[in-house]
């Protein structure tokens, strides 16, 4: 039998995560390591105490035919980075890596191009985490150094989305 490598190995953990999510658009699911340890994990999901999507049966963004990557302010959802963050100490995080895997609820495929929103690659910054591996496939992913999101600082760009 052939062993899975490392990467695809914590990229299954962070799908199965996703499973719990509750957005009707796109779910992601997110585990932070380090030292090959998991930390925390995190799946998207409306705060504590409040009603999912999948409870009230719509989706607000969806609704109003807001696009990807835009206006997330309007999303009942915690993202599952922030929710994987929000569950781990700094202390715990410094250096670590953040595994993500998204799948489109409609087609149940893999997000095409995924990558963390502007507020979410905020928090990995102030987190500590180092390194953010995103699903592509069953098999391929990739590796952004989270320094790259501190030089090209999209921030002081126009440019919406990802």
């Amino acid at each position: 039998m052939k062993r899975r490598d490392k990467y695809n190995y914590y990229l299954d953990i962070a799908q199965t995560v996703l499973e719990r999510g509750t957005c009707l658009r796109r779910n992601y699911g997110a585990i932070i390591v380090k030292n090959d340890e998991i930390i925390a994990t995190g799946y998207t999901g409306a705060p504590r105490g409040r009603k999912n999507c999948t409870d009230l049966g719509y989706c607000i963004r969806e609704k109003l035919n807001i696009p990807r990557g835009q206006n997330y302010e309007k999303c009942r959802s915690v993202h599952a980075e922030a929710n994987c963050i929000i569950s781990a100490s700094r202390r715990d995080m410094l250096g670590g890596d953040l595994y993500l895997v998204g799948r489109d609820v409609q087609t149940g495929e893999f997000v095409k191009n995924a990558n963390s929103c502007t507020m979410c690659k905020r928090m990995i910054i102030n987190a500590g985490i180092k390194k953010v591996v995103i699903r592509d496939s069953k098999d391929e992913f990739r590796t952004i150094d989270v320094d790259e999101w501190i030089q090209n600082d999209d921030s002081l760009s126009d440019t919406m989305g990802y």
